[in-house]
């Protein structure tokens, strides 16, 4: 089972940020998922919100800035022990932590319209060369897993469930060509973990701060485990 770095280690460093990715590769681990966006610059950058407020304390839509209007904007503002300033990363700037990652979960956030989602995962698949062995594109959103298809994209794909629609699930994401599910911890029951490999998709289970649960899971021999604390986790699972 791999431990993995929900949003790089959101429960000990400020999520989606350089520092966080740094911290986890420090920490040794060399699995992380983190969120990625679009600016209308075009640009890629790592946030799991639309809106500055709850990470910056700062009321903004990211989608009214470009990526040269970030700096303002410190993703670390609520964490006082922080030493540095950590403006929103891009994913390029994000990658070059990353080059000995052994596997990076890219959710893209839902986009409005299908044309958006062609045009986000264009831009993804080229910032994401070299990348092709670790990376998984991921996304709950379904007009993003069917712009990667028509695209024929050759990058590794994961549909992210968030709502109890049990095996139908499977069925959607071996209709859209992913490899792997990603099931919110609270719908993933022993049942639906043995139907997923039964299906021969990968599973990663997210987001998993119990030690117990995990161990749980461990045992059932998922692929994944995305957690806020993997210190924590890498303690009790090296």
């Amino acid at each position: 089972m791999r431990i993995i770095g929900h949003r790089g280690a959101r429960g000990e460093a400020p999520e989606n940020t350089l520092g966080g990715f740094q911290y986890i590769h420090d920490l040794g681990i060399r699995a992380v998922e983190f969120d990625v966006r679009q600016l209308k610059d075009n640009e890629l950058i790592i946030m799991h919100d639309d809106n500055f407020l709850r990470t910056t304390g700062q009321n903004k839509n990211i989608y009214e800035c470009s990526s040269s209007e970030l700096q303002p904007y410190n993703q670390a503002s609520f964490w006082p022990d922080w030493n540095n300033i950590e403006v929103t990363p891009t994913l390029q700037h994000a990658l070059k932590v990353m080059q000995d990652f052994e596997h990076i979960e890219v959710e893209v956030k839902a986009v409005a319209t299908l044309a958006e989602a062609e045009k986000l995962v264009l831009e993804l698949q080229k910032q994401l060369h070299g990348f092709e062995q670790t990376a998984v594109i991921t996304s709950f959103d379904v007009k993003i897993h069917q712009a990667l298809k028509q695209q024929r994209s050759i990058f590794k794909r994961g549909l992210l469930v968030e709502e109890d629609i049990k095996e139908h699930a499977i069925e959607q994401a071996l209709e859209l060509g992913c490899c792997q599910i990603g099931w919110m911890n609270t719908l993933a029951t022993d049942k639906i973990i043995q139907a997923t490999q039964h299906a021969h998709l990968n599973i990663s289970i997210w987001t998993v701060n119990d030690l117990e649960r995990a161990r749980h899971l461990q045992s059932l021999g998922i692929d994944g485990l995305i957690t806020d604390f993997p210190k924590m986790m890498l303690q009790h699972f090296k």
